[in-house]
């Protein structure tokens, strides 16, 4: 780990619906040094790079009124972080709860509430293997940090069908302003219950 350990929601809790049952201890590790071989065939690449290591511990899954969430993580390149997800309700609107942590270059985290940042979906793509229809694209806008980011996928076939769990995960390029500069980096996203409502996750 390059920075220290940041933990996200208020007073050690992220919560994920009203009420005490659905929360979790969340923290991330949001820079790691990282290198190792990728081995494709009789072909050996020597990689290096940066990972993101989350680990949480949760009361409760879904709320019955929720469906799915989006999340994101990106590695801006000027050393800080974002994270932020949204919970969605079966109506399709985002439940209040959703959050996110802004992460400064000393690793330092700001608390976001779900009025505090906007995602918005710009681009879809429609899987043939199981018929879901996932927003891969987005804009993001968080006003207390002047951010205003685009969101694209690298790849648009990242989807994981794992019956009965099936799911869009994977990479994401980031380009956007903050406080009207141009910034980018690089992200991760993922997308659940696009493909169905994720109701054995509500028990």
């Amino acid at each position: 780990a390059t920075k220290p350990p940041v933990v996200h929601g208020e007073g050690g809790l992220s919560r994920k619906a009203v009420g005490e049952e659905h929360a979790s201890h969340y923290y991330s590790l949001t820079r790691m040094e990282s290198s190792g071989e990728l081995r494709l065939d009789d072909i050996t690449f020597q990689v290096t790079g940066e990972s993101w290591f989350d680990h949480e511990w949760a009361t409760n899954q879904l709320a019955p009124q929720q469906i799915g969430w989006d999340w994101l993580s990106v590695h801006f390149d000027d050393g800080t972080e974002l994270m932020l997800y949204q919970i969605r309700l079966e109506n399709g609107s985002a439940d209040p709860a959703s959050s996110g942590t802004v992460v400064a270059v000393d690793g330092g985290g700001a608390h976001l509430t779900s009025a505090e940042f906007k995602m918005t979906p710009a681009e879809f793509w429609k899987s043939d293997a199981s018929g879901a229809r996932y927003p891969v694209g987005w804009r993001v806008e968080v006003p207390r940090e002047q951010l205003e980011l685009t969101v694209k996928p690298t790849l648009d076939t990242q989807e994981l069908a794992l019956m009965p769990l099936t799911y869009w995960e994977g990479a994401v390029e980031i380009i956007g302003t903050r406080d009207g500069k141009a910034i980018k980096g690089r992200g991760y996203l993922e997308l659940t219950g696009y493909a169905g409502p994720l109701r054995e996750l509500q028990r």
